[in-house]
Parts: structure tokens; sequence; C-alpha cells
């Protein structure tokens, strides 16, 4: 679904503004020249204002508000599996972005029945400011679930409350030698948001990130691994990125790891405690809690209740 970032091209170069400014503008002028040259003057300050009126309408704006909830309505459902869909919800303009720094996430809010009070969960999207007009978000619906299945039934035009942004992780290019990632289930989308991120921005593609990242995602069985597509292509395309995958119930021929992700595992793929390194974990409270205790028996820094930005360990 996903794809790796082009190399951007100079703001001031770009089609919509050639398409939509320099060329209707240059059309004017010249057209004026031919036509009647002694009205140039009002052709030039024409062109100037409905190219200012042009640029005014198509700014980029950033739409969340952190303080404030807002409606997005529902633009299209993409069903992944029989639990598992991309939701993807509209912005006001097309030349809209979310606004939500690489590594944060959003809350979202409804009103259920039974429920005596507003229902508010935090996810991350998939999608980042690179997509304008929309943003995307994956979720695995459960039985039981509040949030996640109120979203399953949700019509095309419906809305969602949203806002944000929130959280301590911020990431900014190079801000460590050596990420090392411990994901299991829906917690792989904070870590894709970061990995699509870095893989923009390296010098291939026009940027400075050198940052190397090992992720080891943990899942049930094979068709749980989410995004397995994307994540495949990341790799393959980015010798930087590699993924390591884990299942509790392999099938036949897999070869993967097996079981729960273990202190081996990590000593295995992810970097070893250093100044210049990260661990981020995202996964069900168990598997949170487990890995904790992992990395703290492996000499990491240990994980604090709270994470902050500064954390050689950080969950989300």
């Amino acid at each position: 679904m996903t794809t790796v970032g082009e190399p951007k091209s100079s703001p001031l170069m770009t089609p919509q503004l050639i398409n939509g400014i320099y060329i209707p503008s240059a059309l004017l002028v010249v057209g004026t020249a031919i036509i009647k040259r002694e009205w140039i003057f009002y052709a030039v300050a024409m062109a100037a204002v409905l190219s200012g009126w042009k640029l005014y309408n198509n700014r980029v704006r950033r739409v969340l508000k952190p303080n404030e909830f807002q409606d997005f309505p529902l633009k299209e459902k993409t069903v992944i599996s029989h639990n598992v869909a991309i939701y993807r919800f509209s912005l006001p303009l097309a030349s809209d972005i979310l606004g939500l720094p690489i590594g944060q996430h959003i809350s979202v809010a409804a009103t259920l029945p039974g429920q005596p009070k507003e229902v508010v969960r935090s996810y991350t999207p998939i999608s980042s400011d690179e997509d304008a007009g929309y943003f995307d978000l994956l979720l695995k619906s459960y039985p039981t679930g509040n949030i996640s299945k109120h979203m399953a039934g949700l019509q095309i035009g419906q809305t969602m409350k949203i806002k944000g942004p929130k959280g301590a992780m911020v990431y900014t290019p190079n801000m460590t030698r050596h990420i090392g990632m411990i994901a299991g289930g829906t917690g792989i989308t904070p870590m894709l948001q970061i990995i699509k991120a870095i893989i923009r921005g390296r010098p291939s593609k026009g940027g400075s990130d050198r940052t190397q990242v090992d992720l080891i995602f943990a899942n049930v069985n094979s068709e749980d691994i989410l995004l397995r597509e994307d994540l495949d292509q990341l790799a393959q395309e980015d010798d930087g990125f590699r993924v390591h995958y884990v299942l509790n119930n392999p099938p036949e021929g897999w070869t993967g790891d097996v079981g729960f992700v273990t202190a081996d595992m990590i000593k295995r793929y992810l970097p070893g405690p250093a100044p210049d390194m990260k661990i981020l974990i995202c996964g069900p409270p168990p598997m949170v809690s487990a890995m904790k205790k992992a990395v703290d028996s492996l000499g990491y820094e240990k994980p604090k209740p709270v994470s902050k930005l500064a954390d050689q360990v950080f969950c989300f």
C-alpha cells in the first residue's frame, strides 16, 4: 500500500505552482502585451493579485489541535483481514496535513452506548505529513473493544473525534546512531512511522539520516503480521533497515524465530547498550512488561514507568 518517498523538488518549482501560477501569469502578461502593450502594468498587477490569492488558498495548514477534538469524516476503508482494516479520514482541504511530528500519536474519542463517559484511545497513523488531504489509521477490532469496535462499524461519511499531537517521542534525523525496535501486533504503527521517516531522509534521497534500524516484530500467526509487504519492501530497498519476525504458531517451513521474544533474540538482533543507541518498545501490555524486564537484564538503562525522549529505552 505504501511506497518509499521520492526526493523532494524545490518548493518554488512544484507542479502545482508551475501549472497553477507561473504559466497562467505568463500567459496573461504575454497575451496583454500582444493585444495592447500599454495595459501590461495592469496585467502584471492582476497576475500578482491572482497569484497571491492562489498561494493563500493552497497554503499548507496543520489541522490538529492539541486541546480540542475535531470531527473528521471516514473517506475510505481498506479491509486487510476479518478484524483488521485501514481507515482513511479526510482533512478539510486537499492541501491540509495532519501536523503530527514523527513519533507522536493522536487521541480518538467517541460516545458509545452503555458508557457513562466519552471513551478515548490513542493511535499512531501509518500515514505522515507527506500525505496531504487525509490520514490513515490501522486498527485491529476486538469483540470487547471500545473504539476499535466502534470504528469497524463506521459508514463512509461518518466522523470520528480526533485531537493531538500527543506523546513524548519526537524523532529527529540522526538523533542516535542505531535504533532497536520491539513491536507486537498493532504496536508496529509507531515503528513504521519512524522507519519510513528515516528512509525518506536518507542521503540518497537528499537528506542526511544515516540511522541504522533493527526491528523485532512478534505475532501469533503468520496472517497476523500487519503491513508485512510494506516492511519487506522497505528492508529490500534500504540496507540500513532490517526486520526480524517472531511467531508463536509458525506455519510449516517458517524460517524466522519461534515463541515469545527473548533476551537472547534482543541480544542477537538489536544494538547492545551504548550511549548512541535507543530501544523502542510497543505492543500489548504483557509484552511490554516482559520486554522491560528483558532489556533490564541485558544491561540497558532500566526503563522508567513513563518514558521520556532522552531515555535509552522508550516505551510507547
